[in-house]
């Protein structure tokens, strides 16, 4: 039986993750769910998978936890030591899908472990990309893609030789304001960010596709995972969600990947990679579907794709600085403090700060440091809110 963990368990990736996981469970021994204020879902899954341990990323939860988890052989724990410490426990596959940069350090710990990562935090990638990826070198482990962009291209480069490869194109639904003429966009409120077309996810990450900083740190992901420049990503945008991106080469072809929006698909080809197996997924009719629509995203409305480059040409840390901004404004946003377009304004404000700090940006990228800059970011972050609104 292959050891599992699932961090960021009561999100929507861990929800998938253990739709796939309970219609197999005889394959499986899960060592660790995580969760965050759910306690309920995470108790109830827990004790269903009969995990070891259940944690909780708050701490004054645990008397929840431990009471809702009593008739059961489950441990549990909370904060971020209890989260690292999980990760630490041998697994031969941890997936990690906690939102933010609060799941860097346990996808390194689970790295350390010579685990398979399968990643769908992508702050992980975004802040901390060459630190990851040099710790699973290290440590004999694997990164596998679980963004449905990147395990799209991650598909289409098997058997294929990069120095082949000429342009990668993920793309983008538009989410919930991309049919919204551009003289509203600052009037949009909280309800209407916070429904995706196309997707069922959390709050956090459908307001982030609306506003594209979603889409702008999958950017980042691509030059860090794949190794590219930032000229060969290109994004567009595509209204049905079902080519998740194309990998062209210099030959001129263009593979596609194609699906159904349903993130069991990448999660289910890194829980079972390097094998294809059944997933109950819908199958596609193209001749109903009848055609797929592509077009370039309009830089007025999405100003957050082309704050991406700007980070990847500064280089160094402005990742970490970019995700924190971008965390805080979206707080500040959920909070009513500001509106929608006023969230890329400010984090471009904060990247300003920052771009001539070299003894920052440019330090030795370690956990340390990312966790000094995550918060130096969403301080300056702060600061200019507080300066707008007085």
């Amino acid at each position: 039986m292959r050891k599992i963990s699932i961090f960021g368990a009561t999100g929507s990736i861990g929800q998938n993750t253990i739709d796939l996981i309970r219609r197999d469970l005889d394959s499986y021994d899960v060592v660790a769910l995580t969760g965050g204020a759910n306690i309920a879902r995470l108790a109830a899954d827990a004790k269903a998978l009969n995990a070891e341990v259940a944690v909780t990323a708050f701490e004054d939860r645990l008397d929840d936890l431990r009471t809702a988890l009593i008739g059961s052989s489950v441990e549990a724990a909370a904060g971020q030591r209890a989260l690292n410490e999980a990760a630490a426990r041998p697994a031969d596959w941890v997936m990690s899908a906690i939102v933010g940069v609060a799941g860097l350090a346990p996808g390194l710990e689970a790295l350390k472990q010579g685990a398979t990562l399968a990643l769908a935090n992508k702050e992980s990638l975004v802040c901390a990309g060459s630190l990851l990826l040099e710790t699973a070198k290290r440590h004999d482990a694997s990164i596998l893609p679980v963004d449905s962009e990147h395990s799209a291209v991650f598909q289409g480069l098997v058997g294929e030789d990069m120095d082949a490869v000429e342009r990668i194109v993920i793309t983008a639904s538009g989410g919930a304001f991309r049919d919204w003429p551009l003289d509203q966009l600052g009037t949009a409120t909280l309800a209407e960010a916070s429904s995706h077309p196309n997707w069922d996810m959390g709050q956090r990450i459908t307001i982030d596709s609306a506003s594209m900083f979603n889409k702008a740190m999958e950017v980042i992901e691509t030059r860090e995972y794949f190794g590219v420049s930032p000229e060969q990503i290109e994004v567009l945008i595509h209204p049905e969600s079902m080519v998740h991106a194309l990998v062209g080469f210099q030959d001129g072809a263009l593979m596609a990947h194609l699906g159904a929006p349903d993130m069991r698909h990448a999660i289910g080809y890194a829980l079972h990679w390097p094998e294809r197996r059944d997933l109950p997924v819908a199958r596609l009719d193209l001749a109903k579907i009848g055609q797929l629509n592509f077009h370039t995203p309009d830089p007025l409305r999405y100003p957050a794709l082309q704050l991406a480059y700007q980070v990847m040409a500064r280089g160094g840390m402005m990742g970490t600085v970019f995700n924190g901004a971008k965390e805080r404004v979206l707080d500040h946003f959920i909070e009513s403090r500001i509106g929608f377009l006023d969230m890329a304004t400010i984090v471009e404000q904060v990247l300003e700060h920052f771009e001539s700090q070299s003894s920052l940006i440019d330090a030795a990228m370690t956990l340390d440091n990312v966790t000094k800059i995550d918060q130096l970011a969403r301080q300056r972050a702060d600061l200019v809110i507080a300066e707008r609104t007085g």
